[in-house]
């Protein structure tokens, strides 16, 4: 079985790399304006007055009162507001941009506005339930009433913030008397599309919508941009002229979706040899002032309820719940991280009660192909997982190690995750809602367009799809063209979001390449359209979480050395192993850039990036207060890539972008724990954290 292997070390580097590219703040058009959001100061009040400072010639105020039509951002539901009304329901809820050509006066006159609010009780506690879900596997009931044992314990994790380098910005322009374009920082043109044409209530062809060079978004760009892109088309309505709006960082922490916190609580049910025959799961994750994306993201989570774990018996459930804070959204593993964090540990903890060696405990549960997934689908492709976790063994030493460091005060320790991922929309998503289309154009020169909606921000989708074509077609990389996407020009292949790019899209691409080789006609302009279908062997319950939720799934192996120093407890991250099965790489370089930073990403939400409110302010609001990784922080890191290519995938390629995040967490987490000889419940276990472990000595 191929393997694909390279090892990052710790260096400094000085070599100098360059590169342009157009982002939102480099554009300039003839007489932009620019714009500033003036927000809530207060998490739950009603708002009595608003005193507007005179404004000067060419300058404007927009709020809920130049709203056309219906106050809210098209998402899955309707309840986030464009612009608050009567009552503001967090801390940075917009309630007016202000706008004017210049952005000086325009901060003056934001700084000048006066506001009488009324409070009100805010909520930010678990307590108001507006999603519930469930689902069952097997007949828990029955299964609960044999056990002889059960152990029960509750994760917690709080935010994270996605830390992109390029903030939250847009353009907003009239291309005609009747039509709108907006150039933004974006990861789903069609998102903004829709959510534009809803609150207008025009015809599709009267807005356009094209993405700018987008300086990372790891799903903070996923359904936030269409807010500020519904706020900037009331702005350009209004003012008859081209209109920026550029977030600054500070602003752009505060206001924006983060990382949903959750509170998970497992119960394991055990019989009389020590076997676990079943699972008992809740999930609750804090939406925030509005529900957003909150239900997809608490599906994700309660279907990964298992991991890479095959459970027998299952009864999940979970509620979102609406508090008065910044509201939560898309960040890259979607619900997985926390849930892949929570079954972890448990599986560990589970086999400290029971005096098991934890590895074995967990190897006994490991899936295994034709076993029955969490929601009673099949994972019908082979699973090499017992092959990756040897690999990842070997090159760590990890069993020595594990030995090793379990003598009593080491303050050393190794911890290793296992996990999966789902790749695509779930369970119906791409069938039913997306329903993906691509596009290649052959012009009679013999150069060819992809034309996608997909967006590369970061992660190399240009790159990954080219080569998809390339390949293909047998063509140079100079006659493959794939530029930005824009709406006028590029058909609904679905948002850049869910593992699915590269196998979703690009399979589709190579679909549409293969009957463009067999259809070529030189010196004649030729196009085909291919659109998405389900496999047939797929079937999906909605309502009840039944049934296969991926078409196919990647894995994953983590394994985290770290040292923790026994007076700072400061954790210091000493080595780095991940083994992958991702199908097939389609681009080695993308795929290791991908797995870097993903379980950079991901360790350091288990144990470094802190953020917390205090009644519904964020403390940690700026790159200063809100602590990231940095070099000094990457350590030697070892990936391997092993090949286990999927079927309907491009060249067997499956999901990577998330994967490479999901098992961070509880990999660090397990090392923690192993180095201070107590059992860690929740990320991130910063050395605050250790030391408050350490004082309650829970273990």
């Amino acid at each position: 079985m191929p393997t694909i292997s390279r090892s990052v070390p710790k260096v400094d580097f000085d070599e100098k790399v360059s590169g342009r590219a157009q982002f939102v703040a480099d554009i300039q058009l003839e007489g932009m304006l620019h714009a500033k959001t003036f927000r809530s100061k207060e998490a739950h009040a009603l708002i009595q007055s608003i005193k507007l400072p005179e404004l000067p010639s060419g300058y404007f105020v927009i709020d809920h009162r130049d709203i056309p039509h219906v106050n809210y951002v098209k998402m899955i539901f309707k309840d986030w507001k464009i612009f608050a009304e009567e009552q503001v329901n967090y801390v940075g809820e917009p309630i007016l941009l202000v706008v004017g050509p210049n952005p000086s006066l325009v901060r003056d006159l934001i700084d000048q506005i006066e506001i009488s609010y009324t409070p009100l009780e805010p909520n930010f506690e678990f307590s108001k339930s507006v999603i519930h879900k469930s689902f069952t596997k097997g007949s828990p009931k029955e299964a609960f009433k044999k056990a002889k044992q059960t152990i029960e314990h509750t994760y917690k994790t709080g935010y994270q913030e996605q830390a992109y380098i390029e903030p939250q910005g847009m353009i907003g322009y009239l291309e005609s008397d009747d039509k709108m374009t907006f150039i933004g920082s974006i990861q789903c043109p069609y998102y903004v599309k829709n959510a534009l044409v809803e609150m207008l209530q025009c015809p599709e062809d009267q807005v356009r919508v094209i993405q700018a060079a987008v300086g990372g978004a790891f799903g903070g760009k996923e359904e936030f941009p269409s807010m500020i892109a519904c706020q900037l088309a009331l702005a350009v309505k209004k003012t008859r002229k081209p209109v920026r709006l550029i977030y600054e960082r500070e602003e752009d922490m505060v206001s924006t979706t983060k990382r949903h916190p959750s509170l998970i609580t497992l119960k394991a049910f055990l019989d009389e040899k020590q076997h676990l025959i079943g699972i008992k799961a809740h999930v609750s994750l804090d939406s925030g002032a509005y529900i957003g994306l909150s239900g997809v993201v608490l599906s994700r989570a309660m279907l990964a309820v298992t991991a890479a774990y095959t459970i027998h018996h299952l009864d999940v459930s979970g509620d979102v719940y609406e508090t008065n804070t910044v509201p939560n959204g898309a960040f890259r593993g979607f619900g997985a991280p926390q849930m892949i964090f929570a079954i972890e540990m448990f599986m560990s903890h589970i086999a400290k009660a029971l005096h098991l060696n934890e590895f074995d405990f967990r190897m006994r549960y490991l899936a295994k192909q034709g076993d029955y997934t969490s929601t009673s689908g099949v994972f019908r492709d082979p699973i090499i997982m017992d092959k990756m976790i040897e690999k990842a063994c070997e090159v760590s030493n990890y069993h020595e190690k594990r030995a090793l460091y379990s003598a009593k005060n080491s303050f050393k320790g190794i911890g290793m995750s296992w996990f999966l991922h789902g790749c695509g929309f779930t369970g119906s998503g791409e069938s039913t809602h997306i329903n993906a289309k691509v596009k290649l154009k052959k012009t009679s020169s013999g150069e060819v367009f992809i034309l996608v909606a997909a967006v590369d921000m970061g992660q190399g989708a240009k790159t990954s799809l080219k080569k998809i074509v390339e390949v293909a077609l047998g063509l140079e990389p100079n006659r493959v063209i794939f530029d930005a996407p824009d709406t006028d020009f590029v058909p609904d292949s679905g948002p850049t979001v869910a593992s699915r790019t590269t196998m979703i899209v690009g399979g589709l691409l190579k679909k549409a390449a293969d009957q463009l080789k067999a259809d070529w006609v030189d010196g004649q302009e030729q196009i085909v359209m291919k659109r998405y279908e389900q496999p047939a062997y797929i079937t999906w319950d909605e309502d009840s979480l039944q049934g296969d939720a991926y078409p196919a799934y990647s894995w994953g192996v983590n394994i985290c050395e770290v040292e923790v120093n026994p007076v700072t407890y400061q954790v210091d991250i000493k080595q780095v192993w991940s083994v992958y099965d991702v199908g097939r790489s389609i681009d080695d370089r993308m795929v290791f850039g991908q797995a870097d930073g993903g379980i950079l990403q991901g360790i350091a939400y288990g144990y470094m990036e802190v953020m917390q409110h205090q009644k519904g302010h964020l403390r940690q609001k700026n790159l200063t207060d809100y602590i990231i990784p940095t070099s000094v922080d990457a350590a030697p890191t070892e990936t391997y890539l092993y090949e286990n290519p999927f079927e309907l995938g491009p060249y067997g390629a499956k999901g990577v972008g998330e994967l490479t995040l999901v098992g961070g967490a509880p990999a660090v987490a397990l090392a923690i724990e192993q180095a201070i000889g107590h059992s860690i419940y929740a990320i991130p276990a910063t050395p605050e954290t250790i030391m408050e472990v350490l004082s309650h000595d829970q273990d």
